[in-house]
């Protein structure tokens, strides 16, 4: 059975910005968007770069490593890797699109909980 987890308390992040939790072994992204929590796995499934440190665009992140994106609200890539060329042909070849798993977010009273 899952458990919920206290990962944050409301008022702690800004709308539009995204920041890293970490939950036992695991690191999170916990992202505000249109007042509404997401909550993924932190780390780019191509080559580990970490989504915290990359751009958020409404509920788009892009990964600071490749340019990989993925939509916050089910994991799915957007886009894997960007460029293209012989390094991108090979890195794709290398690394199939592979989404990032999701985590369902509620919020009781002041806290942010998510479901792990």
């Amino acid at each position: 059975m899952n458990n919920m987890i206290e990962v944050d308390k409301v008022g702690e992040i800004e709308n539009g910005a995204m920041k890293e939790i970490a939950v036992g072994r695991r690191e999170i992204l916990l992202a505000m968007v249109d007042n509404q929590y997401y909550a993924t796995d932190n780390r780019c499934p191509h080559m580990g770069g970490k989504l915290s440190h990359g751009k958020l665009e409404g509920t788009v992140v892009t990964c600071p490593k490749h340019n990989s994106q993925f939509d916050l609200k089910n994991g799915e890539v957007v886009r894997w890797l960007k460029g293209s060329g012989i390094l991108s042909t090979v890195g794709k070849a290398l690394k199939s699109p592979r989404k990032i798993t999701t985590y369902n977010v509620n919020v009781q009273d002041d806290k942010i909980l998510i479901e792990v």
